[in-house]
């Protein structure tokens, strides 16, 4: 015997779940592409400070960090 979640939604009451649906899935999307730019800035600015000799242990982190966080993002 399967157990679900999801609760019966009387027909009159449709076209306003589909509208939050379509909000829930768009602030998804969103918060998914936030992240991975979000990443992408703070993959720069640890290549920046790498090159700089003296940030480089500051840097190296950051570069990782920022590339875990576009993985997440896009995946």
């Amino acid at each position: 015997m399967e157990v679900t979640n999801r609760r019966h939604t009387p027909w009159i009451l449709w076209p306003f779940r589909l509208i939050f649906e379509l909000i829930e899935w768009i602030l998804r999307a969103t918060g998914r592409l936030v992240a991975a730019v979000l990443g992408l800035v703070i993959m720069i600015v640890g290549c920046v400070l790498t090159l700089t000799i003296v940030a480089a242990p500051i840097g190296m982190p950051m570069i990782v960090f920022g590339l875990v966080l576009m993985v997440r993002g896009i995946f």
